[in-house]
């Protein structure tokens, strides 16, 4: 299977990628064949594997066995993927990645069984490869905590009061848990300590929760065609992020007569918030907010010992953490 071109520049990584994938495909073998047509259309869609990534490379400051690394990089990728079949369904997506949904493409009643699928081979492979309980333990904890982050969210819909603490609760329960996670198993599964995984772990929240920062700042100054998603959408459907939050509390009454109008928003209405967001600085709000997680980030990286994985996750979190897409 083919990966990101972005994994040309990391020569090592690459074929563990790719291996990965390949095992994930593998593990695809529902007796119903949407099911499956749809899971392999989603595993082939393109995705960056930025999860698996970083849990392939937490485990490499100490020798240990390939072949487990992937197989838990792989569980990793499989939740990830899961959430997204999931969140599609709940949110009415069309494209993702460029191509259409697996809601889309085969209906919601498919694209739910798929994402449960998904969820099997996540749990099959962590239960088969992990050294102890403690890796499925966490699994299972951040299935939750990703559980409340997405009702957190849904709770949130439309309530123009929320805060920028509201918005980062829910993305350390979303995005930034499963970065945390992929750190966590990568460290901890290659035979560190605890403290250690634990230190991964926060790095990779940090790194989580500013990659979260990045999309939702580009959700106002990129396009469809670059995103490969519908940009705005968010706000059609009462989700508000940071650049949003950060405008709005600038001037609260100028927003509420676009946003009173809830899931009834003309278009016009979107580019009115749009507008407004761009008045009162919310993305370069935002941005000054993203450079602190990431400065973060970057810190904790820098503390790790010296050794070729921690150059390259330094390398990968600065390209990660300035896109333009």
């Amino acid at each position: 299977m083919k990966i990101h071109p972005m994994w040309a520049d990391y020569p090592t990584l690459a074929p563990e990628l790719t291996a990965t994938l390949d095992l994930i495909e593998g593990q695809i073998k529902p007796q119903n064949q949407p099911v499956a047509e749809a899971l392999l259309s989603m595993i082939n869609a393109g995705g960056k594997l930025l999860r698996p990534a970083y849990c392939l490379l937490f485990s490499q400051f100490k020798q240990v066995d390939r072949k487990k690394m992937i197989a838990l990089a792989a569980a990793v990728e499989s939740l990830h993927t899961a959430t997204l079949v999931h969140d599609d369904i709940i949110d009415k997506s069309a494209t993702r990645r460029g191509l259409p949904t697996i809601a889309a493409q085969f209906g919601p009643d498919v694209a739910v069984y798929a994402g449960d699928y998904l969820f099997v081979v996540c749990f099959k492979l962590i239960a088969h490869w992990a050294s102890d309980l403690r890796s499925v333990q966490q699994d299972g904890a951040s299935m939750e905590r990703l559980l409340n982050g997405e009702l957190s969210q849904m709770a949130r819909r439309y309530n123009q009061g929320i805060t920028i603490d509201d918005y980062l609760s829910q993305v350390s329960g979303k995005t930034g848990q499963l970065f945390a996670l992929a750190a966590f198993i990568g460290a901890y599964e290659s035979d560190n300590s605890l403290m250690f995984a634990k230190t991964c772990e926060k790095i990779g929240m940090n790194i989580g929760i500013a990659f979260q920062l990045l999309d939702d700042i580009l959700d106002y100054t990129s396009d469809v065609q670059t995103m490969g998603k519908p940009v705005h959408e968010d706000i059609r459907q009462g989700v508000y992020s940071a650049p949003l939050i950060l405008a709005k509390q600038q001037a609260p009454a100028a927003f509420a007569p676009y946003l009173d109008k809830r899931e009834a928003a003309t278009d016009a209405d979107l580019a009115a918030v749009v507008d407004l967001v761009d008045r009162y600085d919310g993305v370069g709000a935002a941005r000054t907010l993203a450079a602190d997680y990431t400065a973060r980030a970057l810190a904790g990286l820098a503390k790790l010992p010296d050794q070729p994985a921690r150059a390259t996750l330094i390398k990968l979190t600065e390209q990660l953490l300035t896109r333009k897409s």
